[in-house]
């Protein structure tokens, strides 16, 4: 609880996001018009995960990134899924077990302060998740404290289009049309004209990868997709 006596934004998303939690991957396919995969094999194929890598995928939600890393590290491999969430994570849970997966350890943890010791992973993602985080650069920092020098932290994320009649249109659709659109498919309004509200503080890709280097990362790479709806950044730690 906040001084007011009303709920932080951490309780906040944490109570969206156990609400969510089974509707979860069923709207991603909604909202980003089923792009949001064509996306993540983009980034994989720019990340040249290995055989025998150490990943952690940092607000995992319901796994699917975790999945597709674990695949692709293989069985010599490990990787990590972190999340608030155990609703969230029950669900992914079960889609790892399905796909017989010894590989992966989910976790609930906080993204603010993590469970790890410093320079553990080859590689730290996060998926259109940043933006629901109490504070982006803290939660930046602690993905570059844990990853190895050399490794790369990953984020992919809504962002705002830089052109600005095609960003006011995207957030008519964004602020305007998708929780109603929410509230079509699940059933859920609230929770959905929430998430909307994210992006409203959150910095464009430019700032965004400013805070990247602020961390301490190098070489930071900005990818825009979909003239901008979605961002992906892509920094190396100093060796």
């Amino acid at each position: 609880m906040n001084t007011n006596g009303q709920p932080s934004k951490a309780e906040y998303v944490h109570s969206v996001f156990e609400s969510i939690a089974n509707e979860y991957d069923r709207m991603n396919n909604v909202i980003s018009f089923g792009s949001h995969s064509s996306w993540r094999k983009y980034t994989m194929n720019q990340m040249q995960v290995k055989p025998g890598d150490a990943c952690l995928d940092v607000a995992c939600g319901t796994g699917d990134w975790t999945i597709s890393l674990a695949k692709t590290v293989g069985p010599t491999g490990k990787v990590i899924g972190l999340d608030f969430s155990q609703n969230m994570l029950n669900v992914g849970a079960y889609k790892v077990e399905k796909e017989g997966l010894s590989q992966v350890q989910l976790v609930n943890a906080d993204a603010m302060k993590m469970p790890f010791e410093d320079n553990t992973f080859d590689f730290v993602t996060i998926g259109f998740a940043l933006r629901n985080v109490p504070d982006v650069q803290t939660v930046l920092n602690e993905m570059t404290r844990v990853v190895k020098p050399g490794g790369k932290v990953v984020s992919l994320e809504v962002s705002k289009p830089p052109f600005i009649p095609y960003r006011k249109l995207f957030y008519l659709y964004f602020y305007k049309m998708l929780p109603i659109v929410a509230k079509m498919v699940v059933n859920k309004y609230e929770e959905y004209a929430w998430l909307p509200q994210s992006l409203t503080n959150f910095p464009d890709s430019k700032e965004l990868a400013e805070m990247f280097r602020r961390a301490g990362l190098d070489h930071v790479q900005v990818k825009l997709f979909m003239g901008g709806v979605s961002a992906l950044h892509i920094g190396t730690k100093n060796p």
